[in-house]
């Protein structure tokens, strides 16, 4: 295969695995305490990472340089899974990764405030129909409701929280002066889960650990593999590759890998109409996936 088909590939299992920790956690959050379940992911996400950075010798101490840097970094990445799993305890798993979806368009508006960025008009369209079969999905295909914008509370707290998604991403381009990536996402991790535990130290010692259901346990070290050490490796494989704009587009697949997730833990299948705008989301990773010229 091609480097760039290698791409593609890590990228098409990227968006499934990411899809897995919706359909995980919609299960897991209404059973524990947000922001302990997520100093929990974040210390064994940087323990994971750590062990990979100094088995492959991708960390020093030059990594250290103005630590304000991670905490920026690690606060922001910290807000958005705690709004995420928050969110997650009254939405639905296919309606919460639409929201997702609308990531890409908040990151072109805030790659142009701080790095200036420019959008192609036609990545400007591709995003513009992403985000309609995104509404559209959010919505549950009720014309109505999208008229009234009656959203429900689970997708807008998680909005609040792709909102710092969005934000963190032109952040590392930002921030980052030449440290490696496994160090620069170890250090994040690191700075998110002390923040954390400053902010929610109480709640972990509050949670009764040994009496948590299993799938709490399996979201956790799900999210902690496969959606820290895992998805961070095929980022990185998928970004060396690919133009930025199309590892990007991959974000559209993940309502898509969610319908199957839930098929496949035996949840609802959402009704047909919503279903278009899974496909719309579709034709906008299409869009973005095309050559410019």
């Amino acid at each position: 295969m091609s480097p760039a088909a290698l791409g593609h590939l890590a990228m098409f299992t990227f968006s499934a695995l990411v899809a897995g920790s919706f359909s995980l956690g919609v299960r897991a959050a209404p059973l524990i305490d947000p922001v302990a379940m997520n100093v929990a992911r974040f210390v064994l996400g940087a323990v994971v990472v750590g062990a990979v950075g100094l088995a492959t010798r991708g960390i020093s101490g030059r990594d250290m340089r103005a630590p304000w840097r991670y905490l920026v970094l690690g606060g922001t990445f910290a807000t958005y899974f705690v709004l995420m799993f928050e969110g997650m305890r009254t939405s639905d798993p296919v309606a919460t990764s639409a929201v997702f979806t609308l990531t890409p368009i908040m990151s072109a508006g805030f790659g142009w405030l701080l790095l200036r960025q420019r959008t192609t008009p036609r990545m400007a369209m591709a995003l513009a129909i992403g985000g309609a079969g995104a509404l559209w999905v959010i919505f549950r295909a009720d014309w109505s409701a999208l008229v009234q914008f009656h959203i429900g509370e689970g997708e807008l707290i998680y909005f609040y929280g792709c909102i710092a998604h969005a934000i963190y991403i032109p952040l590392v381009r930002m921030l980052n002066r030449g440290e490696s990536a496994i160090a620069f996402a170890f250090f994040t991790l690191v700075a998110g889960a002390l923040l954390m535990s400053l902010y929610g130290g109480g709640r972990v010692v509050a949670t009764d650990w040994a009496a948590l259901p299993g799938i709490v346990w399996i979201a956790l070290g799900y999210l902690t593999v496969a959606t820290t050490a895992v998805t961070f490796t095929l980022v990185q494989f998928g970004s060396m590759r690919l133009p930025a704009g199309k590892v990007m587009a991959y974000n559209y697949l993940t309502p898509s890998w969610v319908i199957g997730w839930e098929i496949a833990l035996g949840g609802d299948v959402p009704p047909l109409l919503v279903l278009g705008g899974v496909g719309l989301s579709i034709v906008a990773l299409l869009l973005l996936l095309r050559n410019e010229h």
